[in-house]
């Protein structure tokens, strides 16, 4: 993967050169070009660190499972394939991403004039048999991973000190956050941009 690949974003939005699509993404040059690079960085790092590419491309399909956008989630799917992992990876994170459908955001503020939005919600734990194919440290990211999405303001030491207690270290966690973030902020751009298209052929 190279820096001359097809921009992820104009390719799962099925954006055409010369399309109007193309122009509105012509108006933030810097916008567009920040976000591919910000792809590349976090899915060809140059110097990968201690995440692997098995564990990036599992999280992202995990994540882009959760949001529910089946053209995102073949994509990293695909990824996923492309590592050439165990196969029982990739089943355990599709089992995770059913266990872990929910609607959200949802969990609790910190007690104060926020508390009245409080709301119940499931803390989604990777099965047993799933646990033992994903390892303590990829179940840890995808447990991690549904709380980011679903319930970010339970966010708090103990959930972090359970990303350290599975092996991740204090860069490894700054890089999963990263991911996370990314991919929702990704997907919302994929969303929007295709409500566009839809609007402009209605």
């Amino acid at each position: 993967m190279s820096e001359s690949e097809p921009d992820v974003i104009d390719l799962l939005v099925g954006v055409e050169k010369g399309s109007r699509l193309d122009a509105i993404r012509a108006q933030r040059p810097e916008a567009r070009d920040n976000a591919q690079k910000s792809y590349l960085t976090l899915f060809a790092p140059k110097f990968p660190g201690e995440m692997t590419g098995e564990e990036r491309y599992a999280l992202a399909t995990f994540v882009a499972g959760l949001h529910g956008d089946a053209a995102i989630l073949a994509f990293y799917r695909d990824g996923l394939a492309r590592q050439g992992g165990p196969s029982g990876i990739a089943a355990a994170v599709e089992g995770e991403i059913a266990r872990g459908a929910a609607q959200g955001p949802y969990g609790c503020y910190p007690v104060g004039p926020l508390s009245v939005e409080d709301k119940a919600g499931p803390i989604h734990r990777v099965s047993p048999a799933n646990r033992s194919a994903l390892g303590a440290r990829l179940s840890a990211a995808l447990e991690h991973a549904h709380l980011l999405v679903f319930r970010p303001r339970d966010a708090s030491p103990a959930a972090l000190q359970s990303l350290l207690d599975a092996g991740w270290s204090t860069t490894g966690i700054v890089t999963l956050s990263q991911l996370v973030a990314f991919l929702s902020f990704q997907i919302r751009v994929i969303v929007g941009l295709r409500a566009l298209a839809a609007n402009s052929h209605s």
